[in-house]
């Protein structure tokens, strides 16, 4: 009996050192993580979408609470004025998860450009949707009150061929940024002008 007690307690001793070191080091590599995430995930796409603002986008950004998921969108100038953002929403793929950057002019109302950031699709096929720039270009000038659903479920979007989950996916993620865009337009709007 002794003897299993003091297992039950070194166990519980490692296991609590354990724990704690390991969320030390999540805590620890927490923003460098999320540093990398951006540099070479967000920015290509950022870059590609707000390819011709005065300014950084990639410095100048801000972060607007939506439920419980914080967004990070990032703001493009022309002449000095705000008028663009760009962020980041998600749209489920035939592998996973498709990670999609929108850019929305916010005086117009209008898609500047849609980048596929992530995906885990099929090499050749679904990956189409991020190297295809006609797929993408089908976004470009949209204002947000349309659909961008596919042309199979009613929309305006025409899919990839042989890709239609992944375009599905894509399209998803656009109505997703709709949805965040209509909804949060206004603090949108605030935090953009605050950017100097």
């Amino acid at each position: 009996m002794r003897e299993m007690i003091n297992m039950v307690v070194v166990l519980t001793v490692l296991s609590a050192f354990s724990g704690g070191l390991l969320a030390a080091v999540r805590t620890g590599t927490k923003d460098r993580i999320e540093q990398q995430v951006l540099k070479f995930q967000k920015a290509p796409a950022i870059k590609q979408i707000l390819s011709d603002v005065s300014n950084d986008p990639l410095q100048d950004r801000f972060k607007i609470m939506d439920k419980e998921q914080e967004l990070t969108f990032f703001v493009g100038k022309h002449d000095g004025k705000p008028d663009s953002v760009t962020f980041e929403t998600t749209g489920k793929g035939f592998g996973g998860d498709i990670g999609v950057m929108v850019g929305v002019n916010i005086e117009s109302d209008q898609i500047i450009g849609i980048c596929v950031t992530t995906h885990s699709e099929t090499p050749g096929i679904g990956s189409r949707a991020k190297d295809d720039p006609k797929f993408a270009g089908q976004f470009a000038g949209m204002t947000m009150d349309k659909n961008f659903a596919t042309k199979k479920d009613g929309g305006d979007i025409d899919a990839i061929s042989g890709a239609t989950v992944t375009s599905k996916g894509v399209s998803v993620a656009a109505i997703q940024a709709q949805d965040i865009y209509k909804r949060l337009k206004p603090e949108i709007q605030k935090q953009a002008a605050l950017i100097k």
